[in-house]
Parts: C-alpha cells; structure tokens; sequence
C-alpha cells in the first residue's frame, strides 16, 4: 500500500497535524461498523518522526544550498522587477508598440524561464535529500499499516477522500499507523548515496531497458522475409 508523493514540495506543504484530512460531513448517531477504519496515508508520512527529524536536520545541513537559492532569487527578483514595470509603463502608454511588446515579454518569459531552472539546480540535492526520505518512510509504511490493523482488528481501510460521512472519530487509524511507523522506523538517513535515484526514476529506467531488451525480436516479427 506505498503512497508516492506527487511532489517533494507536496509532501513538505502536507506537514500539520496528524489528525489533518479532508473535511468529512460530520452525521449524528448510527452504529460503528466493525472491522473498518480511515486513514489519511500523506499526513502520517509526514507526521512521523523520521520525516520531521529529518525537516529540521535538512534546513543545516543543506544551509549553503538553501542560502545560494535565496540569495539568486532575489537577484532575480531585482532583474526583473524594472523589466516588468517598464513593460506595465508602455503596455498602458497610447497606441503602444506591440511588436515591441511582444519582444520584452518574451524576454521576461525566457529570464523567468532560465532563473527557474537555475533555482532547481541550486536546491536539488535538497529535493533529492527529501525524496529519499520519504521513500525510506514509505517503504516502512506497509508494514506500519498491517500492525495497525492487526492491532485493532481492522479489515477494510480506506482513504478519507472515499469517505462522505462518519458519525465519529472512531474510524481513525491515523496515529495507530503513525505510532506503528515510528517504531519502524524512529529515524531516517538524510543524505542519498551517490548515484541514488527516487524510485520512479529508477522504474522508468527499469522499463526503457526491458523496452529495449525486447525491441530487436518485436523488429524481427514485424520483418518481412527477404523477397517477399
């Protein structure tokens, strides 16, 4: 049941509360189904100790990087603020020059463009540092799931955004997971080996290569024999 975040950046905007889900109609009275819980997966990844530990050892360890990406952010900033005033100016000035026009906002674009991908440059290890975080955290976080039901004697689980009422919190397995997560799995590594790649990279890789492996016998099905 591993949960792939969509995002680096996702995953940090997730972090709050454990009990942090998607509103639930909230219904009166009724009787407590046996055997079925809710759990937000997301919010207890990034609830857990190993992924909030490592938050905070990120923002030292990664210090230079984190300062690097702020300091040419607002170079950036600087660079393109007269550009787009100037171009706010002549945009609204009479009969304006649209061939001109079109000049400065491409050159803004391609700026913005370029600055962007210098700011990711600068911060992927950061982005790389969480993502394997995270996939530590996940791959622990099946385990977590199947104690927690074990525990509390639960057999169907499911997520809140399939969910339109309950009638209490009694359905919540969140910190049952969380608790078994963190026992699992109390810290993580911060830093990637070199050469780590995040799971989905390594998929893909896995995938084009058995394309390839498979490519020359589909190409020799697909031949015709020779003087046909």
């Amino acid at each position: 049941m591993n949960i792939l975040l969509k995002s680096v950046a996702a995953a940090a905007l997730m972090a709050g509360t454990i009990g942090a889900q998607p509103v639930l109609a909230q219904a009166t009275g009724g009787t407590l189904v046996q055997g079925l819980a809710i759990a937000n997966l997301d919010a207890v990844v990034v609830n857990s100790n190993a992924f909030k530990t490592a938050e905070q050892q990120r923002a030292v360890t990664y210090k230079p990087q984190l300062d690097r990406a702020e300091t040419r952010r607002g170079q950036l900033e600087a660079q393109l603020k007269p550009l787009a005033e100037k171009f706010e100016k002549d945009r609204t000035a009479p009969n304006p020059n649209q061939q001109a026009l079109a000049q400065q906002a491409a050159n803004i674009q391609q700026i913005q463009q370029q600055g962007q991908q210098e700011l990711q440059a600068i911060i992927a290890p950061v982005a790389m540092s969480r993502a394997y975080v995270t996939e530590q955290i996940q791959d622990k976080l099946d385990q977590a799931i199947k104690n927690a039901m074990a525990k509390k004697k639960i057999s169907l689980l499911i997520g809140p955004d399939a969910v339109l009422a309950v009638n209490n919190n009694a359905y919540n397995l969140n910190q049952d997971i969380l608790n078994e997560l963190n026992t699992l799995l109390p810290s993580a590594q911060l830093v990637p080996p070199t050469g780590w790649e995040p799971r989905e990279l390594r998929e893909a890789r896995a995938q084009q290569a058995a394309a390839a492996g498979q490519q020359p016998a589909a190409a020799t099905t697909t031949t015709p024999p020779a003087g046909r």
